[in-house]
């Protein structure tokens, strides 16, 4: 890893933007993560005391049965749907770029080189996705009458009738000590309807494959080394609070994914990150504020 000297007046005057969170987890069991991630930071102002730090915390689902779905999906006797349209593309299959082949023989899983995709092609959209049991909209025109009141981050985008706030939206998923980001891009297992379960706390209404209540691509199942039909915890998170990693690698709408050199400098603005909150944590939060 390339080593980044960081002057030392920096790190005296940026104040932490993020906290770090604490997972406790028996890596052995599907034992309750505990996370807590801010989406912000409070600026330094040396004459007052810092304002408080913004934070959105979504609660945890826990023990969700997960069920592996790809782009470009034949329809079957059990899964009568296919995938080559999603609930909000009606291009996906091509807009992805091909065929998602789940076949571990067809795919590549690389932890040391951050790579999971298919081999055949590079895709031209993120290939960690998931879908969830919910669609707030009903056609172009309109949203769902409840979709307002109960997807907490509707108000925030203000958006015209019909456009949904869902398609996109990033996901913590977390098995065995360690966590995988997603992004929402269908809808599913089964159901559409289910505000309760994705929003609420009540647990999936879908009664097949074991309750499933939550489906992950292919580069997920990989990258957490599960398999379908097991338990995961998941959990909504602002797009601020996504670390780097291979689900930031592609995607038409990601700038990192299509210019080298805006990698290399994320990669470098993480490690500086990490300097900082290292550098930080040696001192009383006190001593900033005075």
């Amino acid at each position: 890893m390339e080593t980044i000297r960081v002057p030392a007046l920096m790190l005296r005057l940026i104040v932490p933007a993020l906290l770090v969170g604490a997972v406790r987890a028996d890596a052995q069991t599907n034992a309750v993560p505990r996370v807590t991630v801010p989406t912000g930071g409070a600026r330094y102002q040396p004459a007052s005391p810092a304002a408080p730090v913004t934070r959105t915390s979504y609660p945890w689902k826990t023990r969700i049965t997960c069920t592996v779905f790809w782009i470009g999906e034949r329809p079957t006797e059990n899964n009568p749907t296919p995938n080559c349209k999603s609930s909000w593309d009606q291009q996906w299959a091509g807009n992805y770029g091909g065929y998602d082949d789940p076949d571990p023989s067809s795919r590549i899983a690389n932890h040391a080189l951050g790579e999971f995709r298919p081999k055949g092609f590079v895709p031209k959209l993120n290939p960690f996705y998931v879908a969830l049991p919910y669609n707030d909209v009903i056609n172009h025109r309109s949203h769902k009458p409840e979709a307002a009141r109960v997807i907490p981050w509707f108000s925030r985008m203000r958006p015209e009738p019909g456009d949904t706030v869902c398609k996109g939206r990033w996901l913590q998923i977390y098995r065995n000590g360690r966590s995988c980001y997603a992004q929402w891009e269908d809808c599913g297992p089964w159901v559409t309807d289910d505000w309760e379960y994705v929003f609420g706390n009540k647990p999936p209404k879908n009664p097949q494959n074991g309750q499933a209540g939550l489906d992950i691509s292919p580069a997920v199942r990989d990258y957490l080394g599960i398999k379908s039909g097991q338990k995961v915890h998941w959990r909504f998170v602002d797009a601020g609070q996504v670390p780097y990693g291979p689900w930031k690698k592609y995607g038409q709408s990601d700038p990192v994914a299509a210019n080298p050199d805006l990698a290399l400098q994320q990669r470098r603005l993480e490690q500086l990150r990490r300097l900082r909150d290292e550098e930080f944590a040696k001192k009383p939060l006190s001593q900033y504020q005075n």
